[in-house]
């Protein structure tokens, strides 16, 4: 286990560089710079070229391509993640403000979808055939296709507008600080953004069930004279949860770097909100540490996930 661990880890380091490289190559393929974003058009047209190229070359942007990355890579390695070009923020402590913010809507999302759509699997898998599998089967479906931004509206206007239940956005009322305070801010984005996870994990449990039940061993543990509650919770739910846990686990970063629409509908000040004004504002540096983040923690993710499939599942060998 060890061995195989350190062996990942040391795999994780040319992939961060090949990834870092390929995301810094897209942006500067984009037209303009951070320059044309700071200053308004009126503005720039009464500054001399002379002057645009001082303001550029004070932000490093009158260097080469590979001399940037180069500097980037160099300052990264070196825990200096750089500052802003748009704000003059350190990005460090851009982090320290918007990460808290998107983590909390990440795990409770993740939570609601992992309760929810493994019980409703669940129930699917014992009653396939019925009713209430099809309806399921079909909830499950509109659930993947319907687009986030289309259920964030709905809810604003069903539980925030119209019944008055919760707030309509924002991560903070006036006066309030815990995350007590912040939990009824907190439900409605959360709910909403694990919504299509829910039907995923739905469909995941539900076709891991049907497969354990249909193992060898579980014939085995009904001719035995074992409850059928035994039988299809003991032997059948622990065995079809290692798929599911497979696609929670690559869900969580996903969550994390892909919350961008439900914040920016709920205006969630989190860090998905914070990478669409960075990619507005040509924002290099600040745009290249939350890409780098996301790819991290998806990679780190996968580490974890082979662990934790061969823990549970003694049939799993990591080599």
């Amino acid at each position: 286990m060890l061995t195989y661990t350190l062996r990942r880890i040391m795999i994780l380091i040319p992939m961060l560089l090949v990834i870092s490289f390929l995301v810094y190559l897209g942006l500067e393929l984009t037209p303009g710079d951070a320059v044309e974003y700071m200053i308004p058009p009126d503005v720039a047209n009464t500054l001399s070229r002379e002057a645009l190229d001082e303001l550029r070359e004070a932000l490093g942007l009158n260097k080469s391509f590979l001399e940037r990355y180069w500097i980037w890579l160099t300052n990264v390695l070196q825990g200096n993640f750089g500052h802003s070009t748009s704000g003059g923020v350190p990005i460090s402590q851009i982090f320290l403000d918007r990460l808290p913010a998107t983590i909390e809507l990440s795990i409770l999302a993740l939570f609601f979808s992992t309760v929810i759509g493994c019980t409703l699997g669940t129930i699917s898998a014992l009653r396939r055939g019925s009713a209430s599998d099809s309806l399921l089967t079909v909830a499950g479906m509109l659930g993947v296709s319907i687009p986030e931004f289309f259920f964030g509206l709905v809810a604003i206007l069903t539980f925030a507008l119209n019944l008055a239940w919760l707030p309509v956005g924002g991560r903070l009322l006036p006066g309030y600080e815990t995350l007590w305070d912040r939990l009824p801010n907190l439900i409605l984005p959360a709910l909403v953004l694990s919504l299509m996870m829910t039907a995923g994990v739905m469909r995941y449990s539900r076709a891991a069930m049907l497969d354990a039940l249909s193992r060898e061993y579980i014939r085995t543990a009904r001719a035995k004279g074992l409850p059928e509650w035994r039988v299809n919770f003991v032997h059948g739910f622990r065995t079809a949860l290692t798929p599911v846990i497979v696609l929670i686990g690559f869900r969580l970063p996903t969550l994390i770097g892909g919350s961008v629409i439900i914040e920016q509908v709920f205006q969630w000040p989190g860090v998905g909100n914070e990478f669409v004004t960075a990619v507005r504002s040509q924002d290099y540096p600040l745009v290249m540490m939350i890409a780098l983040f996301s790819v991290l923690a998806m990679l780190l993710a996968s580490l974890i996930i082979d662990i934790l499939t061969a823990l549970i599942d003694p049939r799993v060998r990591l080599e």
